[in-house]
């Protein structure tokens, strides 16, 4: 069927409203809107033909471009398809949509099983095991004005693949950035990255080998431990005290094991929030040296210091240290760059693995990201960051302490706390679940992710009365 302008057949479309003078909305969006309504209403038909490119611009008194953008939007969402020569169809079938799941209780409650529960449709307030701030504490117009200053220059240097260490602009600012906190670093010091994630698993392809030995934080960052067990080497956990690792301790897993490598959260440590002292950081580093143990400071969490604090990369300089930092905490999750600052003959062979492992990173995220540090918003948002998460910090572990949870220590700033329960906490994670509650247990915070009472929460989503009601309910019934 053809739905001609003239013909009885249009009463489905003739009915448009004038698509002019209406707020908030481009002739476009009105136009592509009103189409798919009639469509999802089934008064345009599968196989219908709709009316011309041209037929359409002069009914509704808009420009041919107009017509053209609504009805390849349409196509794009499924609800169209063009046919050449012909003209543009509505669609037999509909492209299936991707309806959000309910979480499924986990049969094990791993690394893994804590990953893909962060990605269920929870609202924020649900999930004080998650590792980000809640969408509504970010800033999207931080995003959007980078991605409108970008849209009026030339786009034609996205159109290639980049350059293998990342965006230069970008890079000459992180210069910048890392001499505020005392790290001298060239841009041809720095490599760009997909996100911390990839940074680390960049410098493990290229320092490691089957078999190595990884000193990593116990509790630590959890992601680590499977990337490195995948590259076939063996992490083994150093105790992280309030102040960072017991020394005699440390050296004796050195003396023991003959790590290749280091990897700690020297600054507001996932999952305790504590930060290393001067005096254990120098201990740190004193040892590194004395063993060769090439030491990997994840920074990730910087931006939300509320103090000076000490980093292992400005005590060393780059020698022994590589530094590792990002933006997915801070700006957005999905806006993968991070970077690494080392020594510059190592940065290159970082890019090289890099290339071999996935060519460059996307330069359109990294031009975004050095807009939104350039224009001078960054550092007021993380500011307003740092005053709200330090605002509700002690209220809400003194909520949780009521409840009969014990704090690790006071963190130092960020979003994290660390505390016991005195159960089993996969068991009260897996009971939680069921609630649609989503909490992180200590387990998965060890590589050997032994049993353990222990419990991460985020600050930002531990407030829910859903969630305070279930533990009251569950750590009053094991009392």
């Amino acid at each position: 069927m053809t739905l001609s302008l003239s013909s009885p057949a249009t009463a489905a479309y003739s009915d448009l409203p004038p698509l002019s003078g209406e707020s908030g909305s481009t002739l476009v969006e009105r136009l592509a809107g009103w189409l798919r309504a009639r469509i999802d209403q089934r008064l345009l038909r599968p196989g219908s033909r709709l009316p011309s490119i041209r037929q359409c611009a002069e009914r509704h008194r808009v420009s041919r471009f107009t017509v053209v953008e609504a009805y390849e939007r349409l196509v794009a969402q499924g609800y169209l398809e063009s046919r050449r020569g012909s003209g543009f169809y509505v669609r037999e079938r509909r492209l299936p949509t991707l309806a959000p799941s309910a979480p499924a209780a986990p049969l094990t409650l791993d690394i893994a099983w804590l990953v893909r529960a962060m990605f269920q449709d929870l609202p924020a307030e649900r999930m004080p095991g998650s590792g980000l701030l809640p969408p509504d504490w970010l800033d999207g117009e931080l995003l959007g004005r980078g991605l409108r200053a970008l849209s009026r220059r030339d786009s034609a240097p996205l159109l290639g693949y980049g350059e293998p260490q990342g965006y230069a602009p970008l890079r000459a600012r992180l210069q910048v950035k890392l001499a505020e906190i005392e790290i001298a670093a060239a841009p041809e010091q720095v490599v760009l990255t997909a996100g911390v994630t990839q940074a680390i698993d960049i410098i493990a392809r290229q320092l490691l080998r089957p078999g190595d030995a990884v000193l990593v934080d116990d509790p630590g960052w959890f992601l680590m431990f499977g990337m490195i067990a995948a590259l076939g080497a063996r992490p083994i956990g150093v105790p992280r005290g309030i102040d960072g690792p017991d020394p005699q301790l440390l050296e004796q897993l050195m003396q023991e094991h003959r790590p290749r490598l280091y990897l700690i959260n020297s600054v507001l440590h996932n999952p305790t929030g504590t930060s290393l002292s001067a005096a254990r950081a120098f201990q740190v580093l004193q040892l590194a040296e004395r063993y060769e143990v090439t030491v990997v400071e994840d920074d990730i969490y910087t931006d939300f210091c509320e103090a000076p604090a000490v980093r292992l990369a400005a005590l060393d300089q780059l020698r022994r240290v590589i530094y590792v930092g990002g933006f997915s905490k801070t700006v957005a999750a999905n806006l993968r760059v991070g970077f690494i600052a080392c020594e510059r003959e190592l940065a290159g062979a970082l890019a090289d693995r890099k290339l071999l492992a996935a060519l460059t990173t996307p330069e359109l995220g990294e031009r975004v990201m050095y807009q939104v540090l350039a224009e001078g918003q960054y550092r007021k948002h993380v500011e307003r960051l740092r005053r709200r998460l330090a605002a509700l910090r002690e209220p809400v572990l003194a909520q949780l302490e009521r409840l009969g949870l014990r704090v690790f220590a006071d963190p130092q700033g960020g979003m994290f706390a660390w505390l016991d329960s005195g159960r089993d906490s996969q068991a009260l994670a897996a009971r939680a679940y069921e609630q649609r509650l989503l909490l992180a247990p200590g387990s998965l915070f060890s590589p050997s992710q032994a049993p353990s009472s222990w419990l991460r929460f985020n600050l930002a989503s531990s407030s829910h009365p859903e969630l305070l009601a279930f533990l009251a309910r569950v750590l009053d019934a094991g009392a």
